[in-house]
């Protein structure tokens, strides 16, 4: 697959499927109530455009993006500017609840490995005028655990999800001629790259935000200990917001691309449809290469 066009929102990338951006919370404030003990202030001044800062600090600003996972549940993602290595901040803001996520992901904590993403997750409660702070939180979840879904990212980009233990999942890609629906011993693929690593096992957590929307987040680590520039995608993170009543995902893709003239800073929004598929139980079962 080229790399360029991983990215690029034409039709087949990972982009086409990706639902209009959401631009409800403009003229909204939040003061996000954070279990680390620190509040986190919010204002989306416009549909472009939001303030942010924690506790009595320094107030920010930022563009950022929006998406919807369901009526009431918003992923707002954005990239804290002027900062090197890049950081990025990702929230579900779920309304109905009045419960937030928080992921703060980074870029160069690792001296020896400049490109590995790490990420913090942290929950906590919105608060609101008069009403007691609730007790329940979004949290760590096995729920998905087993599940195997097909996502299509654009008419000629899909991959499947394999979740198959709390820590990690897997990713395959179904050959265009084979239909995993109709056929359980379909024929399945890596793709080229994933070829100089033993396994596509990566880094990953599950986190239930209400019944039928969980969030899914990833880190692309092991392929850059592993291949270490010999893949031009690097470390990447992504997170999504994953609807199973109706079986959409939206979510943000951060991190770095590396080309000829230079690293390509990547932070895009996605979205995909998905259908629940059928595949070799190996996929399940076989042991994870990088861990003892």
């Amino acid at each position: 697959m080229d790399m360029r066009a991983r990215f690029t929102h034409t039709n087949a990338s990972i982009g086409q499927y990706c639902p209009p951006r959401c631009f409800e919370l403009a003229g909204r404030r939040f003061n996000l109530v954070m279990d680390d003990g620190r509040d986190y202030h919010l204002d989306i001044t416009d549909g472009t455009t939001l303030s942010w800062c924690i506790d009595d600090g320094t107030e920010q600003t930022a563009p950022y993006e929006c998406l919807k996972g369901d009526d009431t549940t918003y992923l707002v993602s954005f990239v804290l500017p002027g900062i090197e290595p890049r950081v990025n901040h990702t929230l579900v803001l779920d309304l109905e609840n009045s419960l937030a996520t928080r992921i703060i992901a980074e870029i160069g904590r690792n001296p020896r490995l400049p490109y590995l993403i790490y990420t913090d997750i942290e929950f906590g409660a919105i608060a609101r005028d008069g009403t007691a702070l609730p007790f329940k939180r979004h949290g760590y979840t096995s729920d998905l655990i087993g599940t195997v879904v097909q996502w299509a990212y654009g008419s000629e980009m899909a991959t499947v999800h394999v979740y198959f233990c709390a820590d990690f999942y897997r990713i395959t890609f179904p050959r265009k001629n084979a239909d995993p629906v109709d056929a359980k011993d379909a024929d399945w693929a890596f793709s080229e790259e994933s070829k100089l690593t033993p396994s596509s096992d990566e880094p990953a957590r599950y986190i239930k935000i209400k019944d039928g929307l969980y969030l899914f987040t990833l880190i692309e680590q092991n392929q850059e200990r592993v291949t270490q520039g010999k893949v031009k995608y690097r470390s990447n993170t992504l997170c999504f917001l994953q609807n199973y009543d109706r079986l959409y995902q939206v979510g943000r893709g951060f991190g770095t691309l590396t080309t000829d003239s230079g690293d390509e800073p990547i932070h895009i929004m996605i979205g995909a449809v998905g259908k629940f598929v059928d595949i070799d139980p190996s996929f399940l079962t076989d042991p994870n290469p990088y861990v003892m």
